[in-house]
């Protein structure tokens, strides 16, 4: 079991430490009996809508919007969103997966649409009927957002959007999409807007399903004049970059909340691992080598959930915006969990790469998380600019 001591850390009260008992209770009584009957070569899109409708059901997607529109608490509490993303993530990376869409795909919304759109779209996705996903991405711009090539044009009482995504989770599943286009009040970033696209919508169609090394649903997705309401954009026109900023300040770091979990879980098995497993006469954590991979992967488990809380509790209770706090929680505890769960197979030797073994599992699962919401490259470049901007202060 996963150490919960730090559950006592002042950064929760103790409506968080009760969620995250509750729900590894849920997950060991509900969750691991589904994923221990599925074919884990089945049908990844079916696997993601059964444990959508199970965390609806469990009420754990009520946290992904504000109380007001169906959900469990009065605002986004990340300190939540976090735990619910470790917690998960230690035991499916699907999972995990799962949820993060449901905050990442209304996030905007949440934060930026009218009252119309979020008494529409917010409940649904509270209550896991609604599959959300957010698309930002583009097949020439992801990191870089200020060169989106995605247009919306006004005609009248509608928005026309022409372009294409790609890499968008829950692509080709998902109800509704978040899209970031170029509406042209300005050059680079001051021109883009934010928009709630119907999957339905006349002129949008998913052109390439992207599988990937942990299998999760991902497409590219094509818009050709595909006509919206001009009610269903989120904000005001160029307001777009603000708006994914925002929702990336309170999502980013609950990545490096799910690559917590993954190294957690990666340090159990090896933990396990090496009280079971005999080497030259002694179990293999007796030997000082082990010891230190241990003791290493124990190290980083800690300090990454120091900083992802760190950021979590600086956002909910300061309020103001936490660039430079989650792209170090970010940046270091997704950095760090590829090493935890490196030193986990290993520690496996050549069991650790068979497939079907958990760790084997877990080193699919963590590398994407280095890429996606911003690659760990950027991560630094954000944390230097903001450390060289208080500097000149």
């Amino acid at each position: 079991m996963a150490d919960t001591t730090f559950r006592h850390w002042p950064f929760f009260e103790d409506h968080h430490r009760t969620l995250a008992e509750n729900l590894h209770q849920w997950c060991r009584d509900t969750l691991v009996p589904y994923l221990d009957k599925k074919d884990p070569h089945g049908d990844v899109d079916q696997a993601c809508r059964d444990i959508l409708k199970m965390l609806g059901d469990g009420g754990w997607t009520q946290y992904a919007v504000p109380a007001g529109y169906g959900g469990a608490l009065p605002d986004l509490d990340v300190r939540s969103l976090c735990l619910i993303r470790e917690t998960l993530a230690y035991y499916s990376g699907l999972a995990d997966f799962v949820f993060a869409m449901q905050g990442l795909g209304s996030g905007t919304i949440s934060l930026f649409g009218n009252e119309e759109i979020k008494q529409f779209y917010l409940p649904k996705v509270a209550s896991g009927e609604r599959c959300a996903a957010f698309a930002l991405t583009e097949p020439e711009s992801g990191s870089d957002v200020a060169t989106t090539r995605m247009t919306a044009t006004r005609e009248g009482d509608h928005f026309v959007l022409k372009g294409q995504k790609t890499f968008i989770s829950n692509g080709g599943i998902a109800d509704q999409y978040v899209v970031f286009a170029r509406t042209g009040e300005a050059p680079g970033a001051k021109g883009l807007s934010a928009f709630v696209v119907d999957a339905t919508c006349e002129g949008l169609s998913v052109t390439e399903r992207i599988e990937v090394m942990a299998p999760h649903p991902l497409a590219t997705l094509d818009f050709e004049n595909c006509r919206i309401p001009a009610n269903q954009q989120l904000g005001d026109g160029g307001s777009g970059f603000k708006a994914a900023m925002a929702t990336l300040d309170i999502f980013r770091s609950t990545v490096g909340a799910a690559a917590l979990g993954l190294a957690r879980r990666a340090l159990d098995e090896a933990t396990t691992r090496t009280n079971q497993r005999h080497l030259f006469g002694n179990q293999l954590h007796q030997l000082q080598m082990v010891q230190g991979m241990l003791g290493e992967m124990a190290l980083d488990v800690d300090a990454s959930a120091l900083l992802i809380y760190r950021a979590a509790w600086t956002k909910d209770v300061q309020k103001g915006r936490v660039t430079r706090e989650a792209a170090m929680a970010k940046l270091f505890a997704t950095d760090q969990a590829q090493q935890v769960i490196d030193k986990a197979v290993q520690l496996f030797g050549g069991m650790g790469v068979v497939c079907g073994v958990k760790v084997e599992e877990l080193y699919r699962e963590i590398r994407a998380l280095r890429i996606y919401e911003g690659a760990s490259e950027v991560q630094k470049v954000v944390i230097a600019r903001s450390h060289l901007a208080n500097h000149q202060e």
